[in-house]
C-alpha cells in the first residue's frame, strides 16, 4: 500500500496494516490535510479484504498535539471571522473520529510521546490503546479559553465521568499508568517493546474470523447506545445471525473436533 503526504502505511503478510502519522515538524496535528488523508486511509482499509487489523501509531516525540492552531487561526480573517471554516473542521474531524468507530476492521492505537486534544481524542476513538509508559495525555483546552468540547465525545465514552471531567477541567497531563487505570488505554509498556507487543496484539486479533470481528465491533458500538431491554434484544438477533454464519460453524466444529478453525471469513 502507498503513502501519502502526511501517512506511511504498511502492511504485513499477517493482515496488519500500520497507519503512521508522520508530520511530525507538526507534531502531527489534525489539520485539514491530515485529516482528509485519515478519512480516506481508514476508508480504502475497511474495504480491503487484504486488511485484517489496524494500527494507528505516529514518528516523532508526540503522537498527535490536536488540531493545528495556527491552521485554524488563520481563518478568521474570512468575513465571518472563521464561523464556516471552523464548522468545516469540526465536522470533519467528527468524521475521522467516526471512521474509526464505523470501521469494521479493529483499530489499535500506539502511542508514544504525548496525546492531547483532538490527539487524545483519536486515541480515545480506537477499539483499543498502547502506550509507551512514558505517553501522556491530556485535554488542555482550558488553558488557551476553548473547552475540549469534541474529545469529550470520545474521552467520556471510554472513562467514567468524573475522570473524564477532571481531565477536561484541569487540562492537566495524565500519565500513561494513570490512563490505564481509568481506562483511557490498555496498556502502558517499556517504550522499547511498545510496537513488539502491540503487533503482538494486533496479529492475536488479526488471527480471528475477520466476519467475526467485524459483526461484533459493530454490534458492540451499536448496543453501547440503547436501553438494556433493547440492547439485549438486538444482540439476540445478532447472535443469531452469527451462529447461521458460516464461520461459526466452521469455529464450533473445530473446537468440538479439536483442531484449529479455518476461517472463510464469511
Amino acid at each position: 500500500m502507498q503513502g501519502t503526504e502526511k501517512l506511511l502505511l504498511a502492511l504485513d503478510d499477517e493482515g496488519v496494516l500500520r497507519i503512521t502519522l508522520d508530520d511530525f515538524g507538526r507534531r502531527n496535528a489534525l489539520s485539514e490535510a491530515m485529516l482528509n488523508e485519515l478519512g480516506a486511509a481508514f476508508a480504502d482499509a475497511g474495504k480491503d479484504a487484504k486488511v485484517r487489523v489496524i494500527v494507528l501509531a505516529a514518528n516523532g516525540p508526540a503522537f498527535c498535539a490536536g488540531h493545528d492552531l495556527k491552521e485554524m487561526t488563520a481563518g478568521r480573517s474570512d468575513a465571518d471571522h472563521g464561523r464556516a471554516y471552523f464548522s468545516k473542521i469540526m465536522q470533519l474531524c467528527a468524521g475521522v473520529m467516526r471512521s474509526i468507530v464505523h470501521c469494521p476492521k479493529p483499530v489499535i492505537a500506539e502511542v508514544t510521546g504525548v496525546a492531547t486534544a483532538a490527539g487524545c481524542q483519536l486515541v480515545a476513538s480506537c477499539d483499543i490503546a498502547m502506550a509507551a509508559d512514558t505517553a501522556m495525555f491530556s485535554t488542555p483546552g482550558v488553558h488557551i479559553g476553548l473547552f475540549c468540547s469534541t474529545p469529550m465525545v470520545a474521552l467520556s465514552r471510554n472513562v467514567a465521568n468524573k475522570h473524564a471531567m477532571e481531565m477536561l477541567l484541569t487540562g492537566d497531563m495524565t500519565a500513561a499508568s494513570r490512563a490505564a487505570e481509568i481506562g483511557l488505554i490498555n496498556h502502558a509498556v517499556n517504550p522499547d517493546t511498545l510496537t513488539e507487543e502491540t503487533m503482538a496484539m494486533a496479529r492475536k486479533i488479526a488471527s480471528k474470523s475477520s466476519m467475526t470481528l467485524a459483526t461484533g465491533k459493530r454490534a458492540f458500538y451499536a448496543q453501547r447506545e440503547m436501553t438494556l431491554a433493547e440492547a439485549y434484544e438486538y444482540a439476540s438477533k445478532v447472535m443469531v445471525e452469527n451462529m447461521l454464519a458460516q464461520d461459526a460453524e466452521e469455529g464450533i466444529n473445530a473446537f468440538i473436533e479439536k483442531r484449529s478453525p479455518e476461517w472463510q471469513d464469511a
